[in-house]
């Protein structure tokens, strides 16, 4: 018999993935926050507004004690957002068994300190072994990943155990795991490129043209990877899955959130209402704050996140983004 994969949050990424590996046949607990939203899953044998028309597969369950939910569990996914995941890591750490993988698909930071979720985790959770934590990101659209479209993600643990343990409970031929040794450098792609998400959204709001595009993601990737490296990042998972592939993803397609704020904020919507609207989180927002404050620290130079902060928190118009930028001092792009 397989051991039961459990799911922390019934976020729309977390009940896909939950769907996804419920689909393979694996027992699934999908762990949720009240007990009225896990109700009225259970009612509904589906989650009607994150996943409307995607039924529950019989081997999953809708929880709400974590007691139960992760009882001889062997992997627990956490996916809730990134201002949530340390309450959330609280809520379940005493019943996390001690053998099993634990897997972040969160792709944020944490204010004030710019905190990966791993560095989170370790906090909360210091006695479980630093091996058995991994990460998973990449040109995942969660829309696109339910409807059985092809996709391609990374998993990344420093211990070989647990990158493959996660390849076995979640791959399947449309859902294709790559594993990677680069811990930092799949959570910081992860949840920078959603700060250039942000720009692209922009540049498209603007109708700058694809030249000016291009230039602009490009040039986020050559920053997030300085950051990344910085960090402690490899080079090379800048041009993976979870640096180049998810840049191109979240920067061009219609189901980004992050890229929809940018192209309402250049029409000339206002954050919050932009946001209401959505009804569903924007992490490019709190990361762009985090990024800066770790730039700050490691002496790193981010026009771009630069920038985009000063369009969401300090009332620059989205429209003079683009020629900022063009008029900066000359230099090598390298």
């Amino acid at each position: 018999l397989q051991s039961p994969v459990a799911v922390v949050g019934a976020t729309t990424w977390g009940t896909t993935l939950a769907v996804l590996a419920a689909r393979d046949g694996a027992p699934v607990r999908l762990l949720c926050r009240t007990s009225d939203e896990a109700d009225a899953l259970r009612r509904a044998g589906e989650h009607s507004r994150r996943l409307p028309g995607v039924p529950f597969p019989e081997t999953l369950s809708v929880e709400h004690g974590p007691a139960k939910a992760l009882s001889d569990t062997n992997l627990v996914i956490v996916a809730v957002p990134s201002d949530r995941f340390r309450q959330n890591v609280g809520r379940i750490a005493k019943y996390v068994p001690k053998e099993a993988v634990i897997l972040s698909v969160t792709k944020g930071l944490e204010l004030p300190a710019g905190l990966r979720m791993s560095e989170v985790w370790s906090q909360e959770m210091p006695q479980h072994p630093p091996g058995r934590f991994s990460v998973l990101s990449g040109p995942n659209l969660a829309g696109e990943v339910i409807a059985g479209k092809p996709a391609v993600t990374v998993v990344a643990a420093s211990a070989e155990t647990s990158r493959s343990l996660v390849q076995e409970a979640l791959m399947s031929p449309a859902f294709r795991i790559y594993t990677s040794d680069d811990v930092v450098g799949v959570e910081m792609g992860g949840a920078l490129k959603n700060i250039i998400a942000l720009a692209a959204g922009i540049a498209d709001g603007m109708e700058v043209g694809d030249n000016a595009k291009a230039a602009l993601v490009t040039r986020g990737l050559n920053e997030i990877g300085r950051l990344g490296i910085a960090a402690g990042a490899q080079l090379m998972t800048f041009a993976g899955l979870a640096g180049l592939g998810d840049v191109m993803a979240t920067c061009s397609s219609p189901l980004s959130r992050n890229r929809r704020v940018g192209e309402e904020l250049a029409r000339g919507r206002q954050l919050p209402d932009i946001l209401t609207d959505m009804g569903a989180v924007a992490e490019g927002i709190n990361t762009t704050v985090a990024a800066l404050e770790i730039a700050e620290r490691l002496d790193v130079d981010m026009p771009i996140t630069r920038l985009m902060s000063q369009v969401l928190f300090e009332g620059l118009p989205a429209a003079e983004c683009i020629p900022t930028l063009m008029e900066r001092p000359p230099r090598s792009e390298w």
